[in-house]
Order: C-alpha cells, then structure tokens, then sequence
C-alpha cells in the first residue's frame, strides 16, 4: 500500500515539471508572504513596547510605512499566488487531460464496452478539475502553513522558550486527531466518486435517448432510475458531509482550544512578570498567525482527499493496457485485399464466463469479390466483421490479409485499407464536410463533393442553406436515417479502401431509400474486396458468394442460384422473407 501510495506521489509530481518555472516563482511568492506575515507581529511589539511608550514619533511613523509597504507588496505577491499559481493547475489539467484522451483513443474496444461513457466523462472533467485544484492549492498551502509554523515558533521561542513549548505541545494532539479521522473520509471519498460517475453515466444515458423514451411513453421510468441514482448521490454526499462535520468540528475544537491555553499561560506569565504587555500582545498575534495555517492544513485536507482520489482513478484508466502492438510491425502502404480466416475462436468478455461467438471457423475471400454472410442472429456475422479490422483480439487461431497475419501487421496499416458503413451511422457533431472528410483529412473540396456524387447525397446537401457547412448536430440528429447513410458512404467513397465491409447498411431504411442507397453501394464495392452483412436477402443476390453462418459455423455457401436449389437453410430463410410477394 505505502509502494503505491509513493508510486501516485511520483507520477503526480512529474507533470509538475514541464511548468517547473511557475512553480518555483508560485512557491517563492509563497515563502515571501509567510515572512511577511512574522514580521507584522514582531513590529507591533516594538510599537507597543518602544516606539508608544518613548514617544519614538519618527520611528511609529517608519514602522507604520515599513507595514504598508509590505502589505502593498505582500498584495502583489498574492496577485502572482493567485493568477500563475492557478495557471499552473489549469496547464497541468490540460496535460493530464490531453495524455488521457491520448490514451483512450488507444484503448481495446473491450474496455468500451465494460465501462459507461458517462463515468469516462465525468472522470475526464470533474476528477482532473480536482486534481489541478490540488496541483495548484496543494503544494503552495502546504509549504506555506509550515513555513508559518515554523516561523512562528522560532519567533515565539525568542519571546519566551516555556510559553512557546507549552503551545506547540498541544500541536500533536490536532495530528493525531486528523490520522484517526483521515481513513473514514478517504473511503467516503472514493465512493462518493463512484456514485457521481454513476449518475453523470445515467444522466448521459437519458439524455441519448430521449427520443426513445418519449416514443415509449417511458419519462416516468426514465425519473425513477434517475431519482434511484440522486437519493445515492444524496446518500453518498451526506455520509461524507457526515465524516467532513465530525472532522472539521474536531479540528476547530482543538484549535480554539489552543487560543485558550494561549490567553490562559499567557495571561500567567504576564501575571508573574514572566513577559511584558508587548510581547503578550505579540506572543496573542502569533498565536493567531499559527492558528491560521493549521486552519489552512484542516481544510485543504479535504482537497488533498478530492485530489488525491481523482488522480487515483485518472491512474486507473491511463494503467489500462492499450491495443498491443507487434515489435516489429509492418506497415505495408496498400493490400489487395485476399482475406482468410483459419480455425478463428473468438468469444466476448471471456474472462466474466462469456460463451464462445465463434468456434473454429474457417473462411476464404479472394480479392475483389463480394461476399455476403447470412443467417440467424447471434450466428457471428457482425464479430467476423470486427475481428478483420482487429477491434478484438482473437482467442485462438489465424486471420490473414494478403498473407499477413493481421496480429503482424500495424492497426494504422492494416485500418486504412479497410472501409466501414455500419447500420447505426455516427456522425460527429460538426458540419456535413467534416463528417465526410472523415475519409481523408487531406481530400480537398472538389474530392469531397465527388465522394458526396458518388454516394448520391450531393444535390440534397447543395439544397440546404449552408451547404456542406451544414451541421448536422449531435450523432446526425438533423438528418434522416437515409441521409446519414449516405454520408457514411461518401465517407467510405473519399477513403477508397481496397477492402470494404457493410454491416447491415440497409437494414434500418424503407425500401425506396433502400434502392438508392443499394445503388451507391454497389458503386462503392466495384473494384474492392467486399464484406456484406445482411438480413434482407434481396440486397446480396448478386454477391458473387452467399455464405450462410450459424453459432455451428458456416452451414452453406454459393450463388443465390445455387443456394436456393439446395433447399437448405438459405432457401428456408428467403422463402419466409418473400413469403408474402
């Protein structure tokens, strides 16, 4: 626990260094305004005990404006704490936030799938604004309380060695107590993120799916998942309110129990002439001046806890292993496309007791033809086509393109030969240009309005007031199912891959839409080594292959003629889809 506790010490302190500068003039700042705040003291001693008494007029005046001099000073000190202090935290955040993105663009879609959007955001924005708060606050309030304490003591010594002793002998006292306190409010800490992530990933969730839970007259179901995750976020805020009370009550108890014993010795020393009115009246001031930042140490405690615990989970995501690379990867520029599975076993979350997906199987695509998979649900059709673009690992066997194994090959390498028009279309919240330019960020305009041609969406998108500016909102909400497909293809069009996957591209139109987006699609496919996806059975008729998969594998395979004369399963499946007609 103490090699891991070091171990977060460490890798926090190493984003400290690119902005090392700001830190040392924030910590200079620091130390300058603890000195200042011994001297005020000390200075009202001498006022009281010399300059008053003695009718010193000119030097009440010089220690009058030696004090504001370093009140104007201390002012622009804490100008400097403030801003570049805080500017320090900011760039930190920015830093911890940029290697996080980083490094979740790298992660196996596995941990996608195991873990809520929402809880990624919220650990994202609400734990590294915490973090930076502590990266900021932290070391400066720290350094600063103890230079505070030390000082004050050094200075309470030179007025009285006993007096000061007997204060500083009930410092250990409030010690102890934050240690007793310290491991309850950690474990309420930690959870209290846990349920805040929780309710962000279900807040997130609803607000997705809004259209969804209206067309099902869902809001009060909606409202009562919602209000089951506010009553434990109100449950997980009051216990640790509840522990804050109970640690914050203790530590202001003994602190004003310190201000006690101070007047009390204090007051008995003055009696008998141990000290004189000056140096009570300084030794009440540095009383005050300690009091402070052991006040400042109390409640940045709670910070530490807030700042502490949301590094901890940035380092449980940034320790999640990425998608793993070959040593020596190669990166041939373009493949032509010849695909071959050879006995392939895959099975999601493998490791929570999942079943197998697929088992053994075994597949041969030569370059440039289309080959349709068909069959049952759950028979692995949409899998054959995540494990090609190395999504998920396979668990045994080989998958080879143009005789790589795809495991030797680069994920760039191999990614960008392939294309992918998916049924659920994502679009990103931008305009109509950029989801197209998806496919090539270098394409120019004429290139992208050719791929938009090709994809049969041009002339609609000219239609809109601002054109290929146009943007489409979040996840495309603007446009029509059709429409988003179409930029999904132009898409596809501006990439030019040699090999070309459609998962069910048609299956969510209506069939006049359905018509025209077929005929794009087979432009896109001219050329290309072709994966097609499909339940309608009247889109992959003219595939140059029909395989039939099931979870026993592949059950059969040939042209729609050949097929429909064995009379087998395919046969069966397009009987009952035209059954009708």
């Amino acid at each position: 626990m103490k090699n891991k506790k070091k171990g977060l010490i460490k890798r926090f302190v190493r984003y400290y260094k690119p902005h090392k500068k700001l830190f040392v003039i924030d910590m200079a700042c620091a130390f300058l305004i603890s000195v200042f705040n011994l001297v005020y003291p000390y200075i009202t001693k001498e006022i009281i005990n010399n300059y008053v008494p003695n009718k010193l007029l000119y030097y009440l005046l010089a220690g009058a404006g030696l004090l504001l001099g370093l009140y104007a000073i201390k002012a622009a000190l804490n100008f400097v704490l403030q801003y570049w202090g805080h500017l320090v935290g900011t760039r930190m955040q920015a830093d911890m936030r940029r290697e996080l993105f980083g490094h979740l663009q790298k992660l196996p879609f596995t941990y996608f799938d195991n873990n809520k959007t929402g809880v990624i955001m919220s650990r994202m924005t609400n734990d590294l604004f915490d973090v930076s708060e502590l990266a900021h606050h932290g070391p400066e309030d720290v350094f600063l309380s103890l230079v505070t304490l030390i000082g004050a003591f050094v200075m309470l010594a030179f007025i009285n060695v006993y007096l000061a002793l007997i204060v500083f002998a009930c410092v250990p006292w409030i010690v102890v107590v934050a240690m007793l306190l310290r491991k309850r409010q950690k474990k309420t800490f930690a959870r209290m993120r846990v349920v805040q992530g929780e309710i962000n990933a279900d807040i997130e969730s609803a607000v997705s799916g809004v259209r969804v839970s209206r067309a099902y007259c869902a809001q009060k179901h909606e409202g009562e998942k919602f209000e089951k995750g506010n009553i434990d976020f109100v449950k997980a805020k009051s216990r640790q309110y509840k522990v804050m009370g109970e640690f914050h009550s203790s530590m202001n108890f003994l602190m004003d129990f310190l201000y006690f014993a101070v007047l009390l010795a204090g007051g008995l020393f003055f009696y008998y002439d141990k000290i004189n009115v000056g140096e009570f009246t300084a030794f009440v001031l540095y009383i005050t001046t300690l009091i402070t930042p052991i006040r400042t140490l109390v409640s940045i405690y709670e910070q530490i806890q807030e700042g502490a615990s949301g590094f901890a989970r940035f380092c449980e995501i940034m320790d999640e292993p990425c998608e793993e690379e070959s040593e020596n990867a190669l990166t041939p520029e373009v493949l032509r496309g010849e695909i071959e599975f050879e006995n392939v076993c895959f099975g999601y979350g493998k490791k929570d007791g999942a079943h197998t997906v697929i088992n053994k199987f075994n597949m041969k695509i030569e370059a440039g033809r289309t080959i349709a998979l068909v069959g049952p649900s759950g028979g692995g059709k949409t899998t054959i086509c995540h494990l090609i673009p190395r999504f998920y690992e396979i668990d045994a066997g080989k998958i080879t393109v143009d005789g790589y194994d795809i495991r030797d090959l680069s994920r760039q390498a191999l990614r960008k030969n392939i294309g992918i028009v998916q049924q659920d279309v994502f679009l990103f919240n931008g305009t109509i240009r950029e989801n197209i330019a998806y496919g090539n960020f270098n394409a120019t305009n004429g290139e992208i309005y050719e791929a938009a041609k090709k994809a049969n969406i041009h002339e609609y998108v000219l239609s809109l007031p601002d054109g290929y500016d146009t943007n489409v909102g979040e996840r495309g909400v603007k446009l029509s199912g059709g429409q988003k497909q179409r930029i999904s293809i132009a898409r596809a069009f501006l990439k030019n891959p040699p090999i070309l996957i459609l998962d069910e591209a048609t299956s969510a139109l209506d069939n006049a839409t359905e018509m025209q987006i077929q005929d794009a699609l087979s432009k896109l496919s001219e050329g290309r080594t072709t994966l097609v996806v499909a339940h309608r059975l009247s889109t992959v008729k003219n595939a140059d292959e029909i395989i039939v998969v099931t979870g026993d594998g592949i059950e059969e395979r040939g042209t729609h003629n050949e097929l429909i004369k064995k009379n087998g399963i395919y046969k069966g499946l397009y009987d009952y889809q035209f059954k009708n007609l």
